[in-house]
């Protein structure tokens, strides 16, 4: 080798090295928009079975099933928001209503009522609770900004969601144009085994996110019979918040959990502790863990078998390296990603023994 294919190869790096990163830079500054076909991407998969039923089964023809089946998904998004609008505007009412020593007095009155409970010493709690202290650091003036910024969130989710309906009206209109984006990246000479692998990840990911609805309607229906036995306030949207930290695998049951004790308890703030606040928050949680138990163990395993097809100690340790490296989010996205992987893996490298092994059921 001569010192000018040296000097061409050492050009050549430097050139492919450039180029990288000026991808990288402009991915980075159209990241919104990728986020954008991200979810439109997603959505789409949940929607597939609905758009395939309508032009196999009711013979609509394309444009008109894929109109439908947006309809139907907006329907189910405003129907969740409307949920929740009633319930805002009382809380924003009750905020310019807010009488601040009344709720001191609330307070201070559920915390002596727990410490003569539990037995506790009167010095020793108010030492490591001092409700003086708390409403010393509010500061109520905050509120406006809170509102213009609260409004300002309202101005980009509306942009974002328009951008990914007409995006996802595309997807759901010419189901292989995602295949097609990523086919022109790819070499010719690859091209079949990743059309494979996309058919095949399109199909497994559409059964799970379906799976993960099954699986927050299960709770959902639970939750809401046990609050509603109790008569807690708002049981629909408290069971409905409860269910949906669910889909954030091992950390979500723990803040559901919290947040429906502490939601129980708020709701009885005026009522005896011993005779009234501790027995139905006890038997609201029993309900909460009866809930937990059945999507243990019976809803994850049936959407684990049957939609991504891996072992339950697979998914946990993939949950937890996910969780480990990317936080929260990584834990939500590690099966779907995971999948992915297991899909392009096979394809590309079905000789390998570890490969083999893991996707022996694929």
């Amino acid at each position: 080798m001569n010192a000018k294919d040296i000097s061409s190869g050492i050009v050549r790096a430097v050139l492919q090295l450039t180029g990288i990163c000026i991808l990288v830079w402009l991915l980075l500054q159209v990241k919104t928009l990728l986020i954008y076909m991200l979810i439109a991407g997603v959505v789409s998969l949940i929607g597939r079975p609905i758009n395939r039923f309508l032009i196999k089964r009711l013979k609509l023809k394309n444009i008109i099933a894929s109109s439908i089946t947006i309809v139907f998904l907006m329907w189910i998004l405003v129907s969740i928001f409307s949920l929740f609008v009633p319930l805002l505007l009382q809380q924003g009412e009750n905020l310019s209503l807010l009488e601040v020593n009344e709720l001191k007095g609330n307070i201070e009155t559920l915390i002596q009522e727990i410490g003569i409970y539990f037995n506790l010493d009167n010095s020793f709690w108010q030492q490591q609770f001092s409700v003086d202290n708390l409403f010393k650091n509010v500061n109520f003036g905050l509120l406006p900004e809170l509102l213009n910024q609260t409004l300002e969130l309202l101005g980009g989710f509306t942009i974002g969601l328009f951008s990914v309906v007409f995006i996802l009206f595309f997807f759901l209109k010419d189901s292989h144009l995602q295949e097609r984006i990523i086919l022109a990246l790819v070499n010719d000479k690859v091209t079949d085994r990743v059309e494979k692998s996309l058919e095949k990840t399109k199909s497994l990911l559409s059964r799970y996110f379906l799976g993960l609805l099954l699986q927050i309607s299960i709770l959902l229906i639970i939750y809401s019979i046990v609050l509603a036995i109790f008569d807690v306030e708002n049981a629909f949207i408290i069971a409905f918040l409860c269910a949906l930290l669910n889909l954030i695998p091992y950390l979500g049951p723990i803040i559901g959990g919290v947040l429906m004790l502490l939601l129980t308890m708020s709701s009885f703030i005026g009522a005896d502790f011993s005779s009234v606040i501790l027995p139905k928050t006890g038997y609201v949680m029993i309900g909460f863990v009866i809930g937990q138990l059945v999507d243990n163990f019976f809803s994850q395993p049936f959407i684990f078998s049957n939609s991504v097809k891996s072992h339950p100690l697979e998914i946990f340790i993939v949950i937890l390296a996910s969780g480990t490296l990317l936080g929260p989010v990584g834990m939500i996205i590690a099966i779907p990603l995971y999948t992915t992987i297991k899909v392009i893996a096979q394809e590309f490298l079905a000789e390998n023994k570890i490969v083999k092994s893991l996707t022996k059921n694929f």
